[in-house]
């Protein structure tokens, strides 16, 4: 544990110094935070769903909703609209961290001696992806507390907010959201380990960032609601795509060959 502790710390040194990974971690976040926000701003104090009854509302928000009233339910839909958000933080931050870690360790020349030190692949990639995943999971979480609050002072409706702390919501951020974050430092490592340009790693990472974007457009479109047994299925399926993606970045970093290649 030492030794994962001293690499995480090294690598928040050398990656912070570049003002493109500060820009992604604590920016990205409040911009993510501040557009629903101000989206609730002028929409979700108002009464223009009052009117509404569930008769006026499509069959599978029932299934979202519960006992809501019509009016409520399509209140509590849009608050819950940009949920997913916050999900695409916990991709993008380790993938940007991840990419500068190990390729610009790579144009610094400060990968090799790493390398050649006794420390084992394992704890090299498990420091490197936690020095990724956390500063991702804390932006997160703080980026949905404080969509959370603010939701609570500009809706009056208090049963609707409340509903931003259902399960189903608690599993989506706190559950969904590492594991992301773990989908998004193994992909990186695995892009990092092949190319010797950080934008390039950035690039090519952030097509995996599509699947997520794909998610948020077809909950807007009504395409997709996302319900507890959809955030389940996620979470489950994230679980084995991480465990395989993290153990096939464990054989595409080779030590040897990265040593070699880059004398």
């Amino acid at each position: 544990m030492n030794r994962i502790r001293a690499i995480i710390i090294k690598e928040w040194r050398e990656v912070f110094k570049n003002k493109f990974v500060i820009f992604t971690v604590s920016f990205l976040p409040l911009m993510i935070t501040a557009l629903p926000l101000v989206t609730l701003y002028f929409t979700g104090g108002s009464e223009d769903f009052s009117g509404l009854s569930s008769a006026d509302l499509p069959p599978q928000f029932a299934s979202l909703c519960g006992e809501l009233s019509g009016g409520d339910c399509m209140l509590y839909y849009l608050v819950t609209q940009f949920i997913l958000l916050f999900m695409m933080v916990p991709v993008i931050v380790p993938m940007t961290i991840a990419s500068y870690s190990i390729v610009g360790e790579k144009t610094t020349r400060t990968l090799e001696p790493l390398l050649a030190s006794p420390v084992s692949t394992l704890e090299i990639l498990i420091g490197k992806g936690l020095a990724g995943v956390i500063p991702a999971v804390l932006s997160t979480w703080g980026g949905y507390l404080l969509y959370a609050a603010g939701a609570f002072l500009m809706v009056d409706n208090r049963v609707v907010v409340s509903k931003l702390f259902d399960p189903v919501w608690m599993i989506a951020i706190f559950v969904v959201g590492p594991l992301l974050s773990l989908f998004g430092v193994s992909i990186s490592v695995m892009i990092s380990s092949r190319v010797n340009d950080p934008r390039v790693a950035e690039q090519i990472s952030g097509i995996f960032v599509l699947p997520v974007l794909g998610l948020f457009i077809g909950q807007m479109t009504g395409l997709i609601l996302l319900n507890e047994r959809f955030i389940l299925w996620m979470a489950a399926v994230l679980v084995i795509l991480d465990a395989v993606l993290f153990s096939f970045a464990i054989q595409v970093f080779q030590r040897e060959t990265i040593l070699s290649r880059w004398k």
